[in-house]
């Protein structure tokens, strides 16, 4: 079967964050196989032009995105208003485009399962989130929308244990599909020795649960053993988040001598900093489904300390080049960055081997493969019955051997 003719792509936000990122290469992949891609989105942003240059069609539109605001008592009044709003949007989307097949991306849409389901249209959900120390009930809310599904693919085995923990018929049914991370074409070689001053960078969002003071911390405390370390931070906080990036910036006014910290802001492009540092941190504080910016670290022939919990312990494994600290603690990354430095030698040896193996772990193109396989799957299979409820390809279930299947 070749690829439906319409795909419509419903996804949270315009922001060139990991989820937004694979967005695209969903996208991507479908356009390869030869659809047409619209996607609904809510908001403007970055992510559009790269949607637009890649031959979708975008449509910014109203819709439900749960944050964790809507989820309070207080929130509940926005919560109801933003519903409905975004049943009416998205309805008339889906009369207007008429789509094939509808693929969610994250649990934080969760009104698109059931008025793709209502339209009769194949479903594939793909969840890019997981909390297991979050509240139960709250995670199993936020799934509950997706045994709508006709396929519901996950980023990580710790995404799917996630689900398992709280929702098992849901997990039965999930296959892994590992993100798929693009890397420099001619990544610039690590430098021959850490002279001067040790250069540590950090990217994502600056929020507290991704721990970039950390990283301020512990340079903090190499530079207060008499070791130079300069620490860029790449990254924006969230809105209602700027009380955190104006704390970020006083812990960095009173650093130590040594030490300097630089504030790069969001930047869509993360490679010519990469090409400038020495040693990317990677220290969250709170689960993370899967990490990114590890991958991106190891395939710009960069070491990174990572924090060792979650998705962050899947995405590194294997790389002797990568290294684990325990969570919310600088004194480890401080040490661990120390340790790098004096193993300077064996870890710019290894740079190029770990890059390798990444780039067979994550290559782009069989994710985007995986993606366009799983659409055409739910397509294939799908048959509706009266009451547009019953899920498409309910046999896959039932087949040995199907579910935590690794596609890649």
């Amino acid at each position: 079967m070749t690829t439906p003719r319409t795909v419509l792509a419903a996804h949270p936000g315009a922001e060139l964050f990991g989820s937004d990122r694979m967005f695209r290469e969903s996208v991507a992949g479908l356009i390869d196989g030869g659809s047409r891609v619209v996607v609904a989105i809510p908001t403007n942003g970055p992510l559009i032009d790269e949607l637009r240059s890649l031959g979708a069609d975008v449509v910014i539109a109203p819709g439900l995105v749960l944050r964790k605001a809507l989820l309070r008592p207080s929130g509940w009044i926005r919560l109801i208003r933003e519903t409905f709003r975004g049943l009416g949007s998205a309805w008339r989307i889906m009369r207007r485009v008429r789509p094939d097949a509808v693929y969610v991306s994250t649990i934080t849409i969760p009104l698109w399962p059931l008025i793709a389901r209502l339209r009769r249209a194949s479903v594939i959900s793909h969840v890019h989130e997981a909390e297991a120390s979050g509240n139960a009930l709250v995670n199993r809310l936020l799934y509950l929308p997706h045994l709508l599904s006709d396929e519901v693919l996950v980023n990580s085995r710790f995404s799917q244990a996630t689900i398992r923990h709280v929702l098992p018929n849901l997990a039965a049914r999930t296959e892994v599909v590992l993100n798929g991370v693009v890397g420099p074409t001619s990544p610039s070689p690590l430098r021959a020795g850490p002279d001067g001053a040790l250069r540590v960078l950090y990217m994502g969002r600056l929020s507290p649960r991704k721990g970039p003071d950390l990283v301020i911390s512990a340079a903090a405390l190499l530079a207060g053993d008499g070791v130079p370390v300069d620490v860029t931070l790449v990254g924006d906080t969230f809105p209602g988040y700027e009380w955190f990036g104006e704390q970020l910036r006083l812990q960095a006014e009173s650093a130590p001598e040594r030490m300097s910290v630089r504030f790069a802001g969001f930047q869509p492009d993360v490679w010519s900093f990469v090409a400038d540092t020495d040693v990317v941190v990677v220290p969250s504080r709170i689960d993370e489904p899967f990490g990114n910016t590890a991958v991106e670290a190891v395939l710009g022939l960069r070491p990174v300390v990572v924090a060792d919990t979650s998705g962050l312990r899947e995405a590194a494994d294997g790389y002797t080049t990568a290294r684990m600290v325990p969570v919310n603690e600088p004194a480890a990354i401080s040490d661990q960055l120390r340790a790098i430095t004096e193993s300077w030698a064996s870890v710019r040896a290894d740079v190029e081997r770990s890059r390798a193996e990444a780039l067979r772990r994550h290559a782009p193109e069989s994710y985007r493969a995986a993606v366009r396989r799983h659409v055409e799957r739910a397509v294939r299979s799908g048959s509706t019955s009266a009451d547009g409820f019953r899920r498409r390809g309910s046999a896959r279930r039932d087949r040995p051997g199907t579910s935590a299947r690794d596609t890649t």
